[in-house]
């Protein structure tokens, strides 16, 4: 009965206006001020005053009126109405409290004077006290039943989602709270799960608390007719740890508030509350925390100076432009995709108006094109991006890698001591250690070639030369080509989510810290080295799938499949950042590492590099792969048509004491 009339008066035109838009301030104040009349009224019905002379202003009418007249000013100097009283308790009663203080206090006073003056106490205290009460109470009491009246009849008018808010702590239980109060709000809290048994079987504003038990948690959710749990993320790292899989094999959905300081439980934050509630993603279970670099320094430092950004319009060079241009930096955008180019440009005019961008459209492989682009920007600092880097894609065009991966390379680094440019910081890959293909194999020459550019330089001259810096790490997060958008398409296509094997691991960074520690290390490097960064715990890709279909409310071998389909051309079941020969030395950042590796003669270098050309030229995707295999003795070919080359390598490898030869050319170590 109680359910239909609610829902009858929430129906209704009045009603709804009543929810749509706050009451007037001057009629909150109106029946304030009729209440404390009523209060007024009551001490003189109760014969709380008495009457010392003739004249009016003894009389218990006159007091009556003095006491309605002072409660009534002190209402509008405090703004008892000023707040929208639907929504605010807090304020509401605290501006009460300080009204019937500040009343009584003057009342008081004013008796204390007049029996000082004339004999006798002008209003009793105990008249003083009744009055008080009666009008705290009465307007509190009107306050709450507007309340209630409001969430009753605005949770009728609106569907809202019933939520169970993790955890019974105060921030929980403020999250809770403002939910509830919240105008137009699209949760409707009816459970805190408590993670502390010393606060179970009791209730908090009206939420009951209750035990959490991963046996018995599936259970809770359908007594409390709820399928959707809400949390903040200063507890993202409990549901790292494992939590949130014992609520996603019950296909418990999973919400979470980005940060506690985003909203307040006073009226004017309180609407914009259920905005920053957002789905959980993969992003946030990955395990770790997110890494964050804070360098003053790196402002300074790039402040108004030109820095040119080779692949500006890819995953990784987009969020470098993005942060140097956060740091006041003239950026160049280079790249030969014109359309994301393009997109970038309206992004960056859009963002920041005063900022100096400059676009250019070519391919780092054009040696040329490369260099009018130097003369024309003469850039300080080049952040190094451009790279073809989906392996299955390269396995298959050996020469396209070397080109842009090896060639580019060689063209940017060498213009930029050309041109003398302070920082070169090229961006590689974990693939490049111990590379199993192709891709890898030409991102580690590239590495070779840089780091045997640089120390080749510093011994031909004491004066200062551009200082080349590398920057090796893992598979991020939402790049092109990452597995994650992969797998999210395939779900929402109903499956069958693809994985090449069961036991592949891979290492994943989101695209924003990785970019940070580039920046990071391109600040603190002074040339020849190479940075590998913390990337945390590998990630097995089969949980990340059977995570990803969780989260989509869907059940695995039951809603979608998981199928196999072997590994792809050039693919290893894991990724490394150091080989087994190479040893790290730490920087004065714990997340970044300085990679000791093996020292590269600069001539034999570049002599293996124009036999690089020279295959690459006459297109002979065997002896490309062949010559690189020589450059980097650990590339071993996986799952790849390259394998028959490692064999040929090894039937034709004849052994001396101090070096290996093979058909295709010799090579020195330092």
């Amino acid at each position: 009965m109680k359910k239909k009339l609610i829902k009858a008066l929430a129906d209704s035109s009045i009603v709804r206006n009543f929810i749509d838009k706050p009451s007037p301030k001057w009629m909150v104040y109106l029946v304030d001020l009729l209440l404390i009349a009523f209060s007024c009224a009551l001490t003189l019905a109760f014969g709380l005053h008495h009457t010392y002379g003739d004249s009016f202003v003894y009389t218990p009418l006159a007091r009556a009126i003095f006491e309605f007249v002072t409660y009534a000013v002190f209402a509008q100097v405090l703004g008892t109405s000023r707040y929208i009283i639907r929504l605010s308790v807090i304020e509401d009663t605290y501006k009460l409290v300080m009204l019937t203080i500040l009343s009584s206090a003057v009342l008081s006073l004013v008796s204390l004077v007049s029996y000082f003056v004339a004999g006798f106490f002008y209003f009793s205290f105990w008249n003083i006290f009744v009055i008080a009460v009666m009008s705290f109470t009465l307007m509190l009491l009107m306050r709450l039943a507007v309340k209630y009246l409001y969430l009753s009849v605005a949770g009728a008018a609106q569907r809202k989602t019933r939520v169970i808010v993790l955890g019974s702590a105060i921030n929980s239980f403020f999250l809770a709270s403002a939910l509830k109060s919240e105008f137009e709000g699209r949760f409707d809290p009816v459970a805190l799960l408590s993670l502390a048994p010393r606060n179970i079987d009791s209730t908090v504003n009206g939420i009951p608390v209750v035990p959490f038990d991963p046996d018995t948690v599936q259970e809770v959710f359908e007594f409390y007719k709820c399928d959707t749990l809400l949390f903040l993320s200063t507890q993202l790292e409990l549901m790292r740890s494992g939590t949130a899989d014992v609520f996603l094999q019950h296909r418990i959905k999973l919400l979470m508030l980005n940060q506690i300081e985003e909203f307040d439980v006073n009226a004017k934050s309180m609407p914009a509350l259920s905005t920053h509630v957002h789905d959980i993603r993969i992003e946030d279970l990955l395990g770790r925390e997110p890494i964050r670099t804070e360098n003053p320094m790196l402002r300074n430092m790039m402040r108004r100076q030109t820095v040119m950004i080779t692949g500006a319009a890819g995953s990784i060079g987009s969020e470098i432009v993005r942060q140097l241009a956060a740091l006041d930096a003239d950026v160049v955008l280079l790249d030969q995709a014109e359309t994301p180019m393009h997109d970038m440009q309206l992004e960056l005019e859009a963002k920041y108006p005063d900022l100096k961008i400059h676009l250019f459209i070519g391919d780092v492989s054009n040696r040329e094109r490369m260099e009018h682009a130097f003369q024309k920007y003469h850039p300080r600092y080049v952040f190094h991006a451009a790279a073809y880097k989906h392996v299955p894609m390269m396995e298959r065009n050996p020469p396209e890698a070397v080109l842009t991966n090896v060639f580019g390379t060689k063209n940017m680094a060498d213009l930029s001591v050309k041109y003398g440019v302070e920082k070169f910081v090229m961006i590689s890959t974990d693939k490049a250690v111990n590379p199993t293909n192709v891709m890898g194999a030409s991102k580690r020459i590239a590495e070779i070639y840089v780091q045997s550019l640089f120390f080749h330089l510093k011994k031909q001259s004491d004066a200062q030369s551009t200082r080349f810096i590398t920057t090796r790490f893992g598979n991020v997060l939402g790049s092109n080509g990452s597995v994650i958008p992969l797998f999210r398409k395939q779900i929402e296509q109903g499956g069958p989510v693809t994985i090449t094997h069961r036991d592949i691991i891979r290492y994943f960074m989101t695209i924003p810290e990785a970019c940070s520690l580039v920046l990071e290390a391109g600040s603190m490097g002074d040339g020849g080295e190479i940075f590998v960064f913390d990337m945390g715990q590998p990630v097995k890709i089969w949980d990340l799938a059977n995570r990803m279909i969780s989260l989509s409310g869907l059940r695995v071998g039951e809603d979608i499949e998981i199928v196999e389909t072997g590994l792809r051309p050039g693919e290893k079941l894991y990724e490394e950042l150091l080989n087994e020969k190479e040893h790290t030395l730490a920087t004065h950042h714990k997340k970044i590492m300085i990679a000791r590796v093996r020292a590269y003669d600069y001539n034999d270098v570049c002599e293996h590099i124009e036999r690089l050309r020279q295959c690459v030229h006459a297109g002979a995707s065997h002896g490309i792969v062949a010559e690189m295999k020589h450059m980097v003795p650990e590339f071993k070919s996986n799952n790849s048509i390259w394998q028959q080359v490692d064999e040929e390598i090894d039937k034709n490898h004849t052994t001396d004491d101090d070096m290996h030869e093979i058909e295709v050319g010799s090579f020195k170590l330092n």
